[in-house]
């Protein structure tokens, strides 16, 4: 847990930006206060300039591999990256002036999605200092956030799309891993004061409460959304047939400034267009909400009801929900994720939109609330998250039984040659779907279901998410909460799913049995015949066709990878089978079973 003296910096932002639909260019100016809460005087502040990835000279592109050979060649994302303005460091007593306030030139380097600030004198503990950045960019067509040309205009979604400052913490100091695009983010959490100015025709969603509605929508559109915060049903605040019709915008030319306010959030995003149909829902106060084109209809009158969903199963099942606001955006990103707001791509498929939109809306838990390093660790926020969203999944739709989670499903991946530990670096991940989504997601369904339970694991997880709640945990924060709520030292667990690419493989060797005392008393002779070891599941099949589950603890490996078990039984046994539900990764299941002579053998599951 989080110790006496644990510390975590802060970056509060207020930013005004604009849209200019001729040249899709954004345009703004911020003032970030960040707040030195380290014991350590700091001399610089390295910020995340995210844009810059889509330079042609970026590591990004640059370490982007050709295609095979006789493939076509897909085009890089080039924009104009963050073109600078104003760099300065404003005095604490000008913070009143707001954007407005002049400072001195800071001395300031960028390099690739990097830049260092030089402060004119060191941040002492305890202190704050104000940095006013000017900037603008393309907006790129694809990447985290992009643009969509859909048949009543452009979509634009905003994200990664202003400098951040990065996280100086207690384990690396600075952490300034570049950004080179399948390691996501690591930021501060800070308030943020956010105006957007866009075409007086565009509906806009984003991170945080609306604070000024009676500017940007019409009495009407007042009314509903205030009546969509008490519906269990979804409420429509702009339908389709009110899309760029007269009357459905509080003006019909030029422009309108939409502006935001969120606490406690560790970044904020945008979505807007003149296309967006917009509904909502409430639960329990909470805002649910879909903004989405006629292009995703009819499909997407369902998405805040999925929404909505989300919200109280993850916060029925593991940690409330903290926030005023979850939406969903529909655009050109296939699925990414920032606090309060989502983007998903889906218009075809119910299975395909629940699939995303829980998963992305999931996110607000694991990195959003639980603030880990996703620039370092994917399975940190993706493994955890793809874990919360088997459950989500199976309790909507009973009947299926979904792609990650189960470990049989990610057999084929731990077989697979060329393969990194889930431990490894973000960007060094081979086959990222399967190690950072899919085996931590098995893993921790595993240790629920087959290892620890259901009773331990969940008050154990939920142990995690209350001690880290709005801070930075790291891998090993995680693996001893785990241990000292479950009260079990799964020391074994964490090595071999991840620090290691083992797999796993128990096979019965021999099975001898002896009658005694109207029952049988038979040694069962077991093998661990790889290096990832686990429990042991036995079930025992007597002659009158009844079974017993006889489960044998990890612990039977502790000295070598034979064990003997000697187990008296009450009937005459006629075979044994590990693994009986097909529940455990084993890769040769065929060595599974043992039948007595002249009987036949279980199926395999």
């Amino acid at each position: 847990r989080p110790g006496p003296k644990y510390w975590q910096n802060r970056a509060d932002h207020l930013i005004e930006a604009s849209l200019d639909t001729a040249t899709h260019t954004i345009t703004g100016i911020q003032r970030v206060t960040y707040r030195n809460n380290s014991p350590d005087s700091l001399t610089y502040i390295w910020f995340q300039m995210d844009q810059n990835q889509t330079l042609p000279d970026s590591r990004a592109a640059l370490s982007t591999p050709a295609p095979p050979a006789g493939r076509p060649s897909r085009p890089p994302i080039i924009t104009t990256g963050d073109v600078l303005g104003r760099v300065e460091l404003l005095p604490a007593s000008a913070r009143t002036q707001g954007l407005k306030a002049k400072g001195t030139a800071a001395t300031h380097v960028v390099t690739d999605t990097r830049m260092r600030i030089n402060l004119a004198r060191p941040l002492a503990p305890g202190a704050a200092q104000d940095v006013l950045i000017e900037w603008s960019f393309v907006v790129p067509t694809q990447g985290r956030g992009g643009r969509e040309k859909v048949a009543k205009g452009w979509i634009y979604e905003l994200a990664q799309w202003f400098p951040r400052p990065c996280v100086y913490d207690h384990v690396r100091g600075w952490n300034t891993d570049p950004y080179i695009g399948q390691g996501e983010f690591y930021t501060e959490f800070g308030d943020y004061d956010v105006s957007m100015t866009v075409p007086a025709s565009h509906i806009l969603a984003a991170t945080g409460v609306l604070q000024n509605p009676k500017d940007v929508l019409t009495p009407t559109q007042q009314e509903r959304f205030t009546r969509s915060l008490t519906s269990d049903k979804a409420v429509m605040i702009v339908d389709s047939a009110e899309v760029m019709a007269p009357g459905s915008r509080p003006k019909t030319g030029g422009n309108l400034t939409w502006r935001f306010k969120a606490q406690n959030v560790r970044d904020f995003a945008v979505a807007t267009s003149q296309s967006y149909i917009w509904d909502a829902a409430g639960w329990q106060g909470i805002s649910c909400q879909s903004v989405y084109p006629q292009e995703a209809l009819p499909l997407w009158r369902q998405s805040t009801d999925m929404n909505r969903f989300t919200i109280e199963q993850h916060s029925t099942m593991w940690y409330r929900y903290p926030y005023p606001v979850s939406i969903n955006a529909n655009g050109p990103v296939g699925g990414m994720e920032y606090p309060m707001i989502v983007f998903c791509r889906e218009r075809r498929n119910e299975f395909g939109l629940f699939g995303v939109t829980t998963h992305e809306v999931g996110h607000n838990w694991f990195p959003m609330i639980v603030n880990s390093n996703e620039r370092r660790y994917t399975w940190m926020d993706e493994g955890l998250n793809t874990f919360i969203q088997y459950y989500s999944e199976l309790k909507r739709y009973p009947e299926r039984t979904p792609q990650r989670g189960p470990a049989k499903n990610i057999i084929d991946y731990m077989k697979y040659p060329i393969q990194n530990p889930l431990m490894a670096h973000s960007d060094r991940v081979i086959g990222l779907g399967n190690n950072g989504y899919s085996k931590p997601a098995a893993g921790l369904v595993l240790l629920r279901d087959q290892i620890l339970g259901p009773e331990r694991f969940d008050a154990a997880f939920k142990e995690y998410i209350n001690r880290w709640a709005f801070k930075h945990p790291q891998p090993w924060d995680f693996f001893r909460t785990m241990d000292n709520a479950a009260g079990e030292d799964l020391a074994w667990f964490w090595r071999g799913w991840f620090y290691s690419i083992g797999v796993m493989d128990q096979g019965i060797d021999s099975v001898a049995v002896v009658d005694s005392l109207g029952g049988s008393y038979a040694r069962i002779s077991l093998s661990s015949n790889e290096e990832l070891v686990m429990p042991v599941k036995l079930q025992v099949t007597y002659a009158d066709g009844s079974t017993e589950r006889r489960d044998l603890p990890v612990e039977v490996w502790l000295k070598s990878n034979h064990f003997t078990s000697g187990m008296l039984l009450p009937k005459k046994v006629v075979a044994v089978q590990l693994d009986p539900e097909g529940k455990m990764p084993d890769v040769r299941p065929e060595n599974n079973v043992w039948s007595a002579p002249g009987t036949t053998p279980p199926d395999l599951p």
